[in-house]
């Protein structure tokens, strides 16, 4: 079938960045935070018994949140589609400004949270509207908790829009200015955006071409470092700054309360994984023999294994649409058809172009409940697995979409657990349905990688970043202090197994530098193993485990981690044991493309 690989984005808002309909919802979200302040401000939560009053407000709050963030996606969009618009970061600034607003309001309404008292609170959940979203309103009331006076909640969020967001918008100002050099094998000469000579770095078969571009790569954004190190100092410092204001003993409280997961389950997962690292490095040993190197640079660990007339895999993006959807059914129907339906409605931009910001994701379109995905497809495996992935996420809010607005905010931990486990439903499809050896030892190969960025990659960045907290709590970090840090921290990660590194890779990683929420790093693998063991309960029992599936993901926006995970599977999380058997399942694969690739080695 044909799909169309761009956006549709004249169908959410015509007009684009300087669309007057844009303004006019922006006009409606300001006036509707007139009223949402009117409403709070009425309300005497300390003597009111009624619950009347605070549906009301959660109402009007729903309603501005979906205009608000109707908007704010759309600019985003469009400018991650097209990074050479200017006139979106002014919008943005607007929708910032509208954001800093409603933050105030939500402050004091937290604050009038806090002051009823505990009988009346309890009085209030029995009200079958309120009880449904108890598990957030608990949440809602213990952040209130935390915070300083209104005055100073305020002056904190009006503050924000140039502080926190202001720095993660100056980094991706930056990036979107830079470009990567290539001279062919003609002596040509091209300019690549960073997307683009990412892409190809990782995915180009010509150890050579991988060789120039990590050199130009490395030399581009050393020559921004200075910027960067400024960027990253001032990000962490104003979020420590605040983190101690709000009564946070450690840097880590933030990110694990906002994964509401605990200390104990993170421990336990790093440790599992450090316990167990020895047959990956064994996989990474015998993919540098069936390069012909000795060791593997840090280009080469995702480049692709060519044995002999058997080439990678290229697929078209109809293609690779085609070919996600038929794997989907083999899981069930209605994951299928919903990645039917997104692909064919455009919901995805996935072009490969010039001005395009690197990466991808998946994104919620409030008001219409509807997901819209970001990525750009290079006719790579990887890229039909990235495909995968983000249809994951977006079937994730597509099942929870009937469900009270607060039931679904779900975090990034458990949001990676639907995106890597729609990955995996591809990636031991095609596997097992590989036609010649070759053909299993190159999707082995493309499975491997998953594990290793899961294990070793964002080990490293979580290492990096853990690293880096700590020296920043005592003072600016300087920036050659920040590559001795990320340099050790892949070092550690990779058990020393490459033959170079990245020591700027703290540069280029767009992750360290979202302002939404710090060490955008560990929910990944936690989301990957996650998403095994549920895999695994699958392939034990296979019949009607689709609907399971969905009433697990369900759950995932009112409950803790532990909690979902004794109630669908029962399983302790704060264990070793769990972690250690989705890590198993990997080493399975190590041994098989191990087994499988000896004879090509000697």
């Amino acid at each position: 079938m044909k799909y169309n690989n761009t956006w549709d984005l004249e169908a959410i808002i015509p007009g684009g960045t300087k669309s007057p309909e844009l303004q006019t919802k922006l006009k409606s979200v300001k006036e509707g935070i007139e009223e949402y302040k009117r409403l709070i401000q009425e309300w005497n939560s300390l003597e009111e018994k009624s619950a009347e009053p605070l549906k009301q407000i959660l109402a009007k709050q729903e309603a501005i949140e979906k205009g608000l963030g109707q908007g704010q996606v759309f600019v985003q969009m469009w400018h991650d589609a097209f990074m050479n618009d200017e006139y979106a970061n002014v919008v943005m600034g607007q929708v910032m400004d509208l954001a800093a607003e409603l933050e105030n309001c939500s402050t004091t309404f937290m604050k009038k949270l806090v002051l009823i008292p505990e009988e009346t609170w309890n009085d209030l959940l029995k009200d079958p509207k309120l009880n449904e979203v108890a598990f957030s309103l608990h949440e809602i009331r213990d952040q209130g908790k935390r915070l300083l006076s209104e005055e100073e909640e305020k002056i904190i969020n009006d503050l924000n829009k140039d502080g926190l967001a202001a720095w993660s918008q100056i980094y991706d100002t930056v990036v979107s200015i830079m470009n990567i050099p290539f001279t062919d094998k003609d002596g040509k000469t091209m300019q690549y955006s960073v997307g683009q000579a990412m892409n190809r770095m990782y995915d180009d078969p010509d150890p050579l071409v991988r060789k120039q571009l990590f050199e130009n790569w490395e030399a581009a954004w050393s020559k921004f470092a200075p910027i960067f190190a400024d960027i990253l100092n001032h990000l962490d410092g104003y979020r420590i700054t605040l983190q101690k204001a709000h009564n946070r003993e450690h840097f880590l409280d933030e990110p694990l309360e906002y994964n509401r997961m605990s200390q104990e389950t993170l421990e336990a997962m790093w440790q599992a994984i450090g316990a167990r690292k020895g047959s990956f490095v064994k996989y990474l040993n015998q993919k540098a023999k069936l390069l012909g190197m000795e060791k593997l640079g840090w280009q080469d660990v995702e480049a692709p294994i060519a044995l002999g007339n058997a080439k990678a895999a290229h697929f078209t993006y109809d293609e690779a649409c085609d070919f996600v959807i038929d794997n989907f059914a083999t899981f069930g129907p209605k994951l299928a058809a919903f990645a039917k339906h997104a692909l064919e409605n455009r919901w995805i931009e996935a072009e490969d172009r010039p001005n395009k910001r690197p990466g991808g994701y998946c994104t919620m379109l409030p008001e219409f409940k509807e997901s819209r995905i970001f990525m750009t497809f290079m006719g790579s495996s990887g890229g039909v697995s990235t495909l995968a992935h983000e249809l994951g996420h977006a079937f994730h809010s597509n099942v929870m979409r009937d469900l009270p607005v607060l039931n679904q905010g779900y975090a990034m931990n458990v949001a990676e657990t639907a995106s890597t486990f729609a990955e995996t439903i591809v990636g031991n499809a095609t596997v097992n349905n590989a036609k010649t050896k070759e053909e299993k030892i190159m999707l082995l190969d493309s499975k491997m990688q998953n594990a290793i960025a899961m294990f070793m990659n964002i080990h490293a960045r979580f290492i990096f970043e853990k690293s880096f907290y700590e020296e920043r709590t005592k003072g600016v970090v300087s920036e050659q202090r920040i590559n001795e840090l990320m340099l050790n921290a892949q070092k550690e990660a990779y058990v020393d197994s490459l033959a170079n590194y990245h020591p700027s890779f703290w540069c280029s990683k767009l992750h360290f530098y979202i302002d939404e929420v710090p060490f955008y790093n560990f929910p990944y693998t936690f989301g990957f193993l996650f998403a095994l063991g549920i895999y695994a309960e699958y392939v034990k029992n296979p019949e009607g485990f689709e609907d399971k599936y969905i009433a697990l993901l369900r759950d995932t926006g009112s409950m803790k981690v532990e909690e979902l995970a004794m109630k669908h599977l029962n399983v302790d999380i704060t264990k070793q044991e769990f972690w250690e058997a989705g890590i198993i399942l990997m080493e399975k694969d190590v041994e098989e493309f191990i087994s499988l690739t000896n004879e090509l080695t000697k």
